[in-house]
């Protein structure tokens, strides 16, 4: 019995004499490991928030952060929780697309990569005609496909200002930079001129939870 104990006192010496000269690189390693385990979460989209609705901003300018951030909190506003994780989270993609620039496929890649890719359901747009004759990706009144050659826009969007959903909501001021100038506003007056329009699907492949954006499609342009 004395054996024993003594034996177990002499492995607990040895642990506590490991510890106090190793502890350091313990107590290191972990915070490294845990660094690399959220890097390597964060490249991979791992520990990202997924959202439930994605809208895709297109405009000859980039909207303001603070513009965008009132978009998606209006949009959550009348959402759900999709994903079931929890909380109803909007994210707006923004692209800047230049009818007139000179590469203008080069220019508009990511805004394809987005369509192909099935991210966005709502489209928000400063001008729907030209988006429209160049992708007719806009979905007709009842959400189906418009028929091929089809590039008109009417009844295909609705003026943000005219969406019973959104036009009375308090969507509060911006701040941003134009040229080295700080310039302020309301937020209203920048998406008041934007138009909103869902996208049809072709094939089989959808966005996510493409039925119930379609009711919040309803929700926003019919109250």
């Amino acid at each position: 019995m004395n054996g024993k104990v003594r034996n177990s006192k002499l492995t607990w010496d040895r642990i506590r004499n490991w510890w106090y000269y190793y502890k350091w690189y313990v107590i290191c390693g972990v915070i490294l490991l845990v660094i690399l385990i959220q890097l390597a979460g964060s490249y991979l989209g791992i520990c990202d928030t997924k959202p439930d609705v994605q809208i895709a901003y297109v405009g000859e300018t980039i909207l303001p952060e603070d513009t965008a951030a009132a978009i998606e909190t209006a949009f959550a506003a009348l959402a759900d929780d999709y994903n079931g994780d929890g909380e109803v989270v909007v994210k707006v993609n923004q692209y800047v697309s230049d009818p007139d620039a000179v590469d203008s496929f080069g220019a508009d890649a990511p805004l394809i990569g987005d369509m192909e890719g099935c991210d966005s359901y709502f489209f928000l747009m400063d001008d729907p005609e030209n988006f429209q004759k160049g992708y007719e990706i806009l979905a007709d009144p009842d959400g189906s496909c418009p028929a091929e050659g089809d590039s008109s826009v009417e009844g295909k969007v609705v003026a943000w200002k005219d969406c019973p959903g959104l036009a009375d909501m308090d969507l509060g001021s911006y701040t941003d930079s134009l040229l080295g100038q700080e310039v302020s506003g309301e937020n209203r007056d920048l998406v008041s001129g934007l138009f909103l329009g869902r996208r049809c699907f072709y094939g089989d492949r959808t966005t996510p939870y493409a039925e119930q954006c379609g009711e919040l499609w309803d929700r926003i342009v019919n109250g």
